[in-house]
């Protein structure tokens, strides 16, 4: 950019320089935040996909948006990933959903809750 200013012989055109690059860089950002958008929105865990690597997609996801100025609310989230989770953790968003504050849950309480049924299902079947 310093070269780029350097060459012009007025303020106004490097003015003008400077203005046409940061709305370049501000549409590139929108279009950045509305592919991470529409990437978040399309995601869904498999059922053959483990808990912990699809939290951390998730995660790295809403990471990308917030680093964006960008807001989520965590509620929004929570919401998200119990209707995107797999059939095997239904009976957990049942009851989180009837008995839980969705409002002011964590993600991470969530994940947890559901970490923990993975684990004890998985002890289960070992059985």
């Amino acid at each position: 950019m310093l070269l780029t200013l350097a060459e012009k012989n007025t303020a106004k055109k490097a003015w003008d320089v400077i203005k046409t690059l940061c709305q370049g860089a501000d549409k590139i950002k929108k279009a950045k935040v509305q592919t991470l958008k529409t990437e978040f929105e399309s995601l869904v865990m498999k059922d053959n996909e483990v808990l912990d690597d699809f939290s951390i997609k998730l995660n790295g996801l809403v990471t990308n948006i917030r680093a964006l100025e960008e807001s989520i609310e965590e509620a929004y989230l929570v919401k998200k990933l119990l209707r995107v989770v797999p059939a095997k953790f239904y009976q957990v968003t049942l009851i989180l959903e009837q008995f839980g504050d969705l409002e002011t849950m964590t993600v991470e309480e969530v994940v947890g809750s559901l970490k923990a049924h993975e684990e004890r299902v998985q002890g289960q079947e070992e059985k």
